[in-house]
């Protein structure tokens, strides 16, 4: 994983406009938890925790975090209840997401949940605000309308604003 984000570094350096960088099943390990979270504790969240800094330091070291967005999430969280060996199960609910530069303001943590974990208690994001909001500090207007294979004007978000807290 740190490999791959020091190769996604040197491609935003070249000018490349979009880079993905996919973590899974590396080593054996998985991030889909349900028996226990051993991996999840003891390799993936310290290998994804360096080199996601590193990865931001380095950006921002070379000047270019300014007009790079980082995101880093996953498709959703996890129970807040854990099973005896602490294994969780899917929750759509909350999921966790990191966003750094473009225009994001640094060092913030945005909205709360309820005190298991559980469901939004303070500023509630949907999938479709975090759209709007990426679309926003890409440059790309969330309100733009584009035609589908039929020629129908259709919106790249429905129905969602940025989350406008996000920006500094």
């Amino acid at each position: 994983f740190g490999q791959s984000c020091l190769m996604a570094r040197r491609l935003v350096e070249a000018g490349t406009r979009f880079v993905t960088v996919h973590y899974d099943c590396c080593d054996g390990y998985g991030w889909d938890s349900h028996v226990h979270s051993d991996d999840v504790k003891n390799h993936l969240l310290p290998t994804f925790d360096q080199a996601l800094a590193a990865l931001l330091i380095d950006l921002k070291e070379r000047g270019l975090l300014d007009e790079t967005l980082v995101v880093a999430l996953g498709e959703m969280g996890r129970t807040p209840q854990p099973t005896p060996r602490w294994g969780r199960g899917h929750w759509s609910t909350l999921f966790p997401a990191v966003l750094a530069g473009a225009g994001i303001r640094a060092g913030s943590t945005f909205g709360a949940s309820d005190r298991d974990a559980a469901y939004p208690i303070d500023h509630p994001v949907s999938p479709e605000m975090l759209a709007a909001t990426i679309y926003q500090a890409l440059g790309i207007d969330p309100e733009l309308r584009v035609r589908d294979a039929e020629g129908r004007e259709v919106a790249i978000v429905d129905g969602a604003a940025p989350v406008a807290g996000l920006f500094g």
